[in-house]
């Protein structure tokens, strides 16, 4: 695919990755109300304690996706224990839902807007910050030059691929990145990838 060959062809280091990755399959979100409600639940937990608040959210809605009624209706302390959501993440699904539902955040006028607009109407909601609107860019709307210079994941991924003595600085990650565009969203998916095939890729 053109995007490919253009990363390969852009940063040699990119396309030992690449190498080694394979093909780039990252999953996309169907709903959008759901893509949110995973970046909120995702900031600063592991991958595996994440998963496991998710799944416990749809069970508890009776394995579907909630709707914004649904959360703001819903207990506190059913879905702190029940769940496992922290009470500052129930406030930050309650006021998502309330965007939502006073037409505060329009979820389907999202998708047609350019990447900056969309970060500030999300970074409105409480709880979203520029991380988690970058994530939604990417797992949702599937915006291919999105660049998370707050990621810790790509910033580890950087300092280990292009043998930085520290963690990367945002200015330092979008000099890295520039030979990437207009595919950052896809360079950085390969870096998240690189973080567990790393003795592979050397």
């Amino acid at each position: 695919m053109d995007y490919i060959e253009h990363l390969r062809n852009s940063d040699h280091r990119l396309a030992k990755i690449i190498a080694v990755i394979g093909s780039y399959s990252l999953k996309k979100k169907k709903d959008s109300f759901q893509a949110l409600i995973e970046s909120i639940i995702y900031q600063q937990l592991n991958g595996r304690a994440a998963d496991t608040i998710c799944r416990r959210l749809y069970a508890y809605y009776e394995n579907t996706i909630p709707t914004p009624k649904q959360i703001i209706s819903s207990s506190d302390n059913e879905l702190r224990t029940q769940v496992g959501l922290s009470r500052m993440k129930i406030i930050y699904l309650k006021d998502l839902a309330t965007h939502i539902l006073d037409n505060r955040l329009n979820l389907f006028d999202l998708s047609r807007m350019e990447d900056e607009e969309i970060i500030s109407r999300l970074t409105g909601v409480k709880g979203i910050g520029r991380w988690t609107a970058e994530m939604y860019l990417m797992f949702f709307l599937g915006r291919e030059d999105v660049l998370p210079v707050t990621d810790l994941g790509l910033r580890n991924a950087m300092q280990r691929i292009y043998s930085l003595d520290k963690l990367p600085i945002p200015m330092k990650m979008i000099e890295i990145a520039n030979p990437w565009r207009p595919y950052r969203s896809v360079a950085t998916w390969y870096l998240w990838k690189s973080l567990s095939n790393f003795n592979s890729i050397g």
